[in-house]
C-alpha cells in the first residue's frame, strides 16, 4: 500500500503537470500560431532523442535477446506508419490525419510511461522517485506538444485542449493503475519489449512525421530557425534524460 500511494501521487502529478503545459500555451493562441512549424521542430527534437538515447539502450539490456528489442522497435514504427495510411485512408483529409496519428503515438508512449512508474516504484522507493520524477518533468512539455498537435489539425481550441489532456495527461496514471495489480506477472524482458515498441513508435512520429510535416510547411528563408528548434528540442529531451540518469 505504501508503493501505491507513491504510484498515485507521482502518475496525479504527472497529469497535472500535463494539463498546466496545455493551459499555459493556450493563453498565447496568437503567438502559438506564428511559432506552431518551429513548434514541431522542437517536438521532433525531443520525441527523436528520448529513444535513441534512453528507451532503445534500456530495452536492449534488460531483453533477453538483443534483437528482440531492435524487431519490437521495427515493429513499432512498421505499426505507425500503417496506421497513418489507414487514418488518412479512412478521413480523406491530410491535416486531420497528421493530429490523430501523432496523437496516437504520444497516448502509446504515455501510457508506457504510467507502466514504467509502477514496475521503478515496485522495484525501490527511491528507483520510483528518480525515475518518475524525469518523466513527470517532462509531460510539461509533453501537454504543449499534444495541444499543438491538435491545433495544427484544425481542431477548435477548446476540443485541442480537452483531446491534449486525455491523450498525453491521462494516459500515464492509466497505465498506472491498470498494471500495479499485475505487477507481479510482469517480467522484466516484457517491459524491455514494451520500451522498444515505444521507441520504434517515437522513432517514426519524429523523423518521419513530424519532420516531414514541418519542411512542407517552411521556406528556404527560415529553415535556419527550423534546425535550431530541433537542436533545442535535442537539447530540452538530453538534459531530462541524463537529469534521470545522473541525478
Amino acid at each position: 500500500m505504501h508503493t501505491f500511494i507513491y504510484i498515485t501521487i507521482f502518475a496525479v502529478s504527472s497529469a497535472l503537470i500535463n494539463a498546466f503545459g496545455i493551459l499555459a500555451i493556450a493563453k498565447q493562441r496568437k503567438w502559438v500560431e506564428k511559432v506552431k512549424t518551429y513548434a514541431i521542430c522542437f517536438a521532433a527534437g525531443m520525441l527523436i532523442s528520448t529513444p535513441l538515447v534512453l528507451a532503445l539502450p534500456n530495452a536492449v539490456n534488460a531483453a533477453t535477446k538483443p534483437y528482440y528489442a531492435g524487431l519490437l522497435a521495427l515493429a513499432g514504427f512498421i505499426f505507425m506508419l500503417l496506421s497513418n495510411r489507414f487514418i488518412q485512408f479512412k478521413t480523406k483529409q491530410s491535416s486531420l490525419a497528421f493530429g490523430i496519428t501523432a496523437a496516437e503515438g504520444i497516448a502509446i508512449h504515455s501510457l508506457v510511461d504510467g507502466i514504467i512508474y509502477t514496475v521503478a516504484f515496485s522495484h525501490s522507493i527511491m528507483t520510483g522517485v528518480v525515475a518518475a520524477t524525469g518523466l513527470v518533468i517532462h509531460e510539461f512539455a509533453e501537454g504543449i506538444i499534444t495541444y499543438l498537435f491538435f491545433l495544427k489539425s484544425d481542431i477548435p481550441n477548446k476540443k485541442a485542449k480537452w483531446y491534449a489532456f486525455l491523450v498525453a495527461g491521462l494516459t500515464t496514471p492509466i497505465g498506472a493503475f491498470v498494471t500495479y495489480p499485475f505487477m507481479s506477472l510482469i517480467p522484466p524482458h516484457i517491459l524491455a519489449l514494451l520500451l522498444g515498441f515505444v521507441g520504434g513508435v517515437l522513432i517514426y512520429i519524429s523523423a518521419s512525421h513530424l519532420l516531414f510535416e514541418a519542411q512542407k510547411n517552411q521556406d528556404e528563408n527560415k529553415d535556419k530557425h527550423s534546425i535550431l528548434a530541433l537542436l533545442l528540442g535535442v537539447a530540452l529531451a538530453l538534459v531530462i534524460v541524463f537529469t534521470n540518469i545522473f541525478g
